[in-house]
């Protein structure tokens, strides 16, 4: 990458990654100690300062008392209570508009000096509709809380927690465009292994999406045990709701229960898309990346059980939702691998 003459636009992309992770990982922490209602306002510019002193918390404090999170469950909340939590979706907010200086800056910058081809340009512009959107998509989640019901929807959550994903996926790929820029000639067997680590990549989507599913119906404090939910493989909730299809995506049994046989799925995929690369010649990247893979899978099914066991503390659903952060990005790195010369 020494001699790459997009060097800069490559550190530029990957800083974003990071940040974008570190997003995920307040968003999930916000989302655990239950701080995503502590702002009851949305603001571009105003609000990037927090509260000073005391008469400045007393303000957000009134307003939050007029949410139904506070009128509902948190009405006993002392000053000291509410501060805990809205550090968490402060910093959450903040984070989300450092994300959008780091990329407007250095992106007019580099228009400016023409650092950027028509194609290069083009990518560009998708990353900036992409991370328009998940702005908008993360206060039209929180908007859901503040309206009769104390809870964000568990379909907005979802929306919001894959284009964040969507926007890390996007901007890591253009950057491994960049690192990596000869294409592979394709063979049958390669071609072949393709389609299998697409099937492969959208089961770990399926999964993120009904992980936020389980998040946002809080569906994981319920069956704390493994393997069988209660002390059936098919509690008698499983399919209490009607109509029929809401027990697959409003059910908290039905969601969790899909969630855990989809973790099956994955682990059988990925191991089976490690053991087809056994069979051929690969790169070093490509056979490292295939290793490492099948390494964090398995490590983030051990740490989905102990999650469950556990009824979800704080400290392990943030490292399972960093499992599957790291599971999506080296399915990622696998199949750009194979696209590319390394």
């Amino acid at each position: 990458m020494k001699s790459n003459p997009h060097k800069s636009i490559i550190i530029w992309l990957l800083a974003g990654c990071f940040l974008i992770y570190l997003m995920v990982v307040i968003g999930g922490i916000t989302r655990l100690t239950h701080s995503g209602l502590s702002m009851v306002e949305w603001n571009m510019i105003v609000g990037s300062m927090p509260p000073m002193n005391e008469s400045d918390w007393v303000v957000p404090f009134e307003k939050y008392k007029q949410s139904p999170e506070y009128q509902i469950i948190n009405n006993q909340f002392s000053l000291e209570e509410f501060k805990s939590i809205y550090w968490w979706e402060f910093i959450h907010r903040m984070l989300g508009r450092t994300i959008g200086v780091v990329f407007l800056i250095p992106f007019f910058y580099f228009l400016i000096k023409k650092k950027f081809d028509k194609s290069l340009l083009n990518k560009m512009y998708v990353l900036l509709a992409l991370g328009a959107l998940q702005g908008v998509l993360g206060w039209f989640m929180v908007k859901s809380g503040l309206q009769k019901e104390p809870h964000v929807s568990h379909y907005r959550l979802a929306a919001h927690l894959i284009s964040a994903f969507t926007v890390f996926g996007f901007t890591f790929w253009y950057a491994l465009d960049l690192i990596y820029p000869k294409k592979i000639m394709e063979n049958n067997r390669s071609k072949k292994l393709n389609r299998l680590s697409y099937f492969m990549f959208a089961v770990i989507v399926l999964q993120i999406m009904y992980g936020a599913f389980v998040a946002g119906l809080k569906a994981g404090l319920f069956y704390n045990t493994f393997p069988r939910m209660g002390n059936a493989m098919f509690p008698e909730t499983l399919f209490s709701f009607e109509p029929f299809w809401k027990n697959f995506f409003e059910n908290p049994a039905g969601v969790q229960f899909i969630h855990r046989y989809i973790a099956y799925l994955v682990v059988i995929v990925v191991v089976f898309v490690w053991e087809s690369t056994r069979k051929m010649e690969l790169t070093f990247l490509q056979r490292k990346t295939s290793n490492f893979m099948v390494s964090v899978v398995f490590v983030q099914f051990l740490l989905g059980i102990i999650t469950l066991l556990y009824s979800v503390p704080v400290v392990m659903g943030v490292l399972h939702q960093t499992g599957a952060f790291v599971l999506f990005a080296s399915a990622l790195l696998f199949m750009h691998s194979l696209r590319r010369e390394a």
